[in-house]
């Protein structure tokens, strides 16, 4: 089933812990993190756009490619950029440094979508999930104004938006361990992420 929805996967981020290798590139047994997000985004938004900032690594690749709009570096500005290119009224985000992301979570977050709502976030027992979620065109101009300001976090851009956030007993539900939310960010983590597979 195709969601009224666009799927955006941020490839931005310097990846500093590890050494500044491209996460969207990584391997997990077998299969690249981008492989794998674009393997569930198929299934589900008729447009996929790839936010980065290196697009030469990607032109094989059957999406959109955008790159961040404003010279900061934040989440905030893959949201921005993301929310600017996408042609629906509403886009789902995930990050490229989270292998496991589940298609039942997916569906969670995109069932909750209406009329009225500006971001859709799954919250679990230790918060919100920012880079799994759900925003609206809405969002682009607080996001714009937030990050002209300097104010980088996600989450302060909500003040004036309707938000509607996915319950951890939902959540869990659709992902019993939330695995959806695990992420790589040191080497460490992805040690793991292969145990894990």
């Amino acid at each position: 089933m195709h969601y009224p929805c666009s799927g955006v996967i941020l490839a931005g981020g310097l990846s500093t812990r590890l050494g500044g290798r491209n996460k969207a590139l990584l391997d997990i047994g077998g299969k690249t993190i981008l492989d794998r997000l674009l393997s569930l985004f198929e299934g589900l938004f008729e447009e996929i756009i790839l936010v980065a900032n290196d697009p030469e690594n990607y032109l094989d690749q059957d999406f959109v490619i955008t790159a961040d709009l404003l010279d900061v570096r934040s989440s905030l500005t893959g949201i921005h950029a993301g929310l600017f290119t996408a042609t629906r009224p509403h886009a789902f985000f995930a990050a490229c440094d989270a292998p496991f992301v589940k298609r039942e979570v997916i569906e969670a977050i995109l069932d909750r979508i209406e009329p009225g709502i500006d971001v859709v976030i799954p919250e679990t027992e230790t918060g919100i999930e920012p880079l799994c979620a759900v925003y609206s065109k809405n969002c682009l101009i607080p996001a714009e104004r937030n990050l002209r300001r300097e104010n980088f976090q996600i989450r302060r851009m909500f003040k004036k938006l309707r938000v509607r956030t996915v319950s951890p007993k939902v959540l869990t539900s659709r992902d019993p361990e939330l695995i959806s939310f695990f992420n790589i960010n040191t080497p460490e983590d992805l040690d793991k992420a292969r145990r894990i597979l």
